[in-house]
């Protein structure tokens, strides 16, 4: 009777699950969208990456592109994006004031900041424009015009290469599941970028308790960004310029108080706080294990670095292109097994994707 019992329930869930990918599949859109910070300059470069995303997944799906530049658009850089997909695409003026200097911040010290760090050859340390371009998706891209339709949008940067065959939605996987935050690369940052970052952090934490999820809560994902249960931070961080998330939690009362007292701090431009870093404790701290999933199935490749699935070898070999042994997870630098430690996961369990009958031969 036992066994029969077993037999019936492991029916059932294979049920759900045969039912849940059908409307992955499905070719009913949710409410989303590509959103890309990208200037006039980075033409070429994006319509690479949009190339890659149309052949490997939109060309089925037609989610509308938002391409948002602190300048206007040329018509030349119009004209030649549109022409690289059958869906809509909006233009959008990023608002002074998110691309600015806020009142409180003191330039000549921010100035002088920028010239010590330019002289100890930090990444990035001398950009004035990348501190401005850190803050702004830190805290506002999310507030744009453009995105006030969407429950989700998907995060996508110049020059970016997607290797692997995207059969199901995953914005559609983002509603089914409820999930909050999706990411494929995770890695460790540059601690002189943030040197006080984590103790403004804690700072906030103290003064808002509200936002914050209970460390205490065996689904808590503190222990992604934190071996000592919260007193320092490890460094981890989800890549973001890959991310697919909820425009809802990006704009929340409790995500956007944590940017506002960051801001007010002025990290941004006193140090080099990242957006990468602020997104990646922001869902540590306030999301469940649960609503937060690896992209393991999608091959994504950033400059040098470079998701590649490793596991199961019919999505290496039938659904991918990538070198398995480039994938960014061989690297001591990459920060997967802290999230799947704080997962209570393995990678494989995070494969959405299906085999087509050949793949399996």
């Amino acid at each position: 009777m036992y066994n029969i019992q077993q037999e019936e329930e492991k029916i059932n869930i294979l049920s759900q699950d045969d039912l849940e990918y059908s409307r992955l599949t499905s070719m009913n859109r949710v409410k989303a969208a590509f959103v890309v910070l990208v200037r006039n300059s980075e033409l070429y470069q994006l319509r690479s990456s949009m190339t890659y995303l149309e052949n490997r997944f939109n060309h089925k799906f037609n989610y509308p592109w938002i391409f948002l530049n602190e300048e206007p658009f040329t018509e030349e850089f119009k004209n030649m994006t549109a022409s690289m997909t059958k869906a809509e695409v909006h233009y959008g003026l990023i608002p002074e004031e998110h691309w600015s200097y806020p009142d409180w911040i003191d330039q000549e010290y921010a100035a002088e900041t920028r010239r010590q760090m330019q002289k100890e050859k930090i990444v990035y340390g001398g950009s004035e424009s990348y501190r401005h371009m850190c803050r702004y998706q830190s805290g506002f891209f999310m507030l744009h015009p453009l995105l006030d339709d969407l429950d989700y949008y998907w995060r996508v940067e110049p020059g970016v290469k997607f290797s692997c065959d995207m059969e199901y939605d995953p914005f559609r996987l983002m509603q089914e599941r409820d999930l909050k935050y999706g990411f494929t690369i995770s890695l460790k940052e540059y601690q002189a970028t943030i040197p006080t970052l984590w103790d403004t952090t804690i700072q906030f934490a103290r003064q808002y308790p509200e936002y914050i999820y209970p460390r205490t809560k065996p689904d808590s994902l503190l222990e992604f960004v934190s071996d000592d249960k919260g007193w320092n931070y490890n460094l981890c961080h989800f890549w973001s310029n890959f991310e697919i998330a909820s425009v809802k939690f990006m704009r929340s009362e409790a995500y956007q108080a944590y940017f506002n007292y960051l801001d007010r701090a002025g990290g941004f431009f006193y140090e080099r706080w990242g957006d990468a870093p602020v997104h990646s404790i922001a869902v540590a701290l306030m999301l469940k294990r649960d609503e937060v999933h690896w992209f393991y199935d999608i091959g994504y490749k950033h400059d040098f670095f470079e998701h590649c699935p490793v596991q199961e070898e019919w999505l290496v070999h039938g659904k991918c292109y990538c070198e398995p042994s480039t994938s960014f997870v061989h690297n001591q630098g990459s920060c997967h097994t802290q999230f799947l430690n704080a997962m209570n996961r393995t990678a494989s369990s995070f494969i959405v994707t299906r085999p087509d009958p050949q793949d399996l031969l």
